[in-house]
């Protein structure tokens, strides 16, 4: 008998799900995706580089559309919102946003696939007009309209130094607004520690972004109670701007989950097993940004909303619910960004994580180069190693660079995954030749530099 799935999401983890279990099962297998935005299969992260201009549309974010996906034998439905879950009768309710009706819709399997929503703060005068979060290819659109359009704005405030804060700093900036940045914390990007985000900082300053930190925001003015934004109130003073970006991270839209009621973690997202099954909610399934996922640093729950975990999330979801067998074992904490050719990447725990789990570490900080000095082309770069002071262990990375010094995380987190001591890392056999990196990778000297350390102490 032919069976249902149902897939509340169209992006990368609900719509990898339904591809993967529609591959695997065929006519065996009926799906009904609902996607409450206009576009499926997207890559959220390149939202900001189409704003600030270098990606030029923005169907070259779209990796596959409604129609594509139909062709795949999905039945896909933008502008339907699911607003309600029945696990005992085992139905959605969903809302045709252009139609303006309603229907329900019965499941043999649900994949929640909803992803997150952008943080809003409490504050005074932010649900107006003129404030912009940026999560979906629709938001992005109308962050752009209102920067190219007509009464574009010429002064843009960003709330907030993370990922998204710092990229649509950038993003604002080579559309040429004045940009302020406005963060709370000592320094901008907080999954860095403190000292390597100030390197952050130093770098978007001498761009010409006005960053201030150890500042709140504590109301937006606008000329009439409902008008146009004219400024924004901190700590520090006001801040004269036409619009403001909301960049203080995302937190995962389970709202819908939860009424139906289904559990949730300390960071409020969902809490599926290795198979991204939904325990106690037999043939509900969960993938994606909605979704909380075990570190493999700290062995604890956390919430790590990026695209690469929610594709791997949801094609192992459709793998399973496809009648095959796969896990995803958790992360790891690695992320990479960039302020034009600033790069900044991290894997693993930061030193006050590390603290607040009890582990007792070290670190070591070394500056370098991303190739050998004397070849033309190097930049400079900085690699920073948090150990654990009783194994060893390397526990976290930080790196932050000119060009090429990013991707080098990625064996610092191979490194961090397998739970590789400081000392067995400074001996890895990495490829080295003048054009790509010194004799000494910065990743090997910031290595052994720890492990010398351990053993003086």
């Amino acid at each position: 008998m032919t069976e249902r799935l149902v897939v509340i999401g169209g992006d990368a983890a609900g719509m990898s799900a339904a591809s993967q279990a529609k591959r695997l099962r065929g006519d065996d297998l009926e799906v009904i995706a609902f996607e409450r935005g206009t576009a499926t299969s997207y890559s959220a992260c390149g939202i900001p580089y189409w704003i600030g201009g270098q990606v030029e549309t923005m169907d070259e974010l779209v990796t596959r559309t409604p129609a594509e996906h139909r062709k795949n034998g999905i039945d896909v439905r933008v502008r339907h919102e699911v607003v309600a879950i029945d696990l005992e009768a085992r139905t959605v309710d969903v809302r045709d946003l252009s139609a303006g009706r309603s229907d329900q819709v019965g499941f043999d399997q649900l994949m929640i696939a909803t992803g997150a929503t952008p943080v809003r703060p409490p504050i005074e005068g932010l649900g107006g007009q003129d404030v912009y979060g940026v999560q979906t290819l629709d938001d992005g659109r109308a962050v752009l309209d209102r920067i190219t359009g007509r009464g574009k704005g010429r002064r843009a405030v960003v709330v907030g130094g993370g990922y998204i804060g710092v990229e649509m700093a950038e993003a604002m900036l080579r559309r040429g607004l004045e940009v302020t940045l406005v963060e709370a914390a000592p320094a901008v990007m907080s999954t860095l520690d403190p000292d390597m985000g100030r390197l952050v900082q130093v770098a978007m300053t001498e761009l010409g972004i006005d960053v201030r930190v150890e500042t709140t925001v504590e109301s937006v003015e606008r000329a009439t109670r409902e008008g146009a934004i004219t400024g924004v109130r901190t700590s520090d003073g006001v801040i004269g701007t036409d619009l403001v970006v909301l960049g203080v991270g995302v937190r995962p839209n389970t709202e819908l989950a939860e009424q139906a009621g289904l559990g949730l973690g300390d960071h409020h997202g969902l809490l599926p097993d290795l198979r991204m099954r939904i325990p106690g909610a037999e043939g509900v399934w969960a993938a994606g940004d909605c979704v909380e996922v075990i570190n493999k640093v700290s062995g604890r729950w956390s919430y790590v909303p990026l695209g690469t975990h929610a594709n791997k999330q949801g094609r192992v979801a459709g793998t399973n619910i496809g009648g095959g067998y796969a896990i995803f074992p958790g992360v790891v904490g690695t992320a990479m960004s960039a302020v034009c050719d600033l790069e900044i990447a991290r894997t693993g725990l930061r030193t006050a994580e590390a603290e607040t789990l009890g582990l007792e570490v070290v670190s070591q900080t070394v500056e370098s180069t991303t190739r050998a000095g004397y070849f033309p082309g190097a930049q400079p770069l900085t690699v920073k190693v948090i150990a654990e002071r009783s194994t060893g262990r390397l526990v976290g990375v930080q790196i932050i660079g000119r060009e090429d010094a990013g991707k080098r995380i990625d064996a610092a987190a191979v490194a961090v995954w397998h739970g590789m001591t400081v000392a067995e890392v400074a001996s890895l056999d990495l490829g080295y030749a003048p054009p790509f990196a010194p004799v000494w990778d910065p990743l090997l000297i910031a290595a052994r530099k720890a492990a010398e350390s351990l053993i003086r102490d």
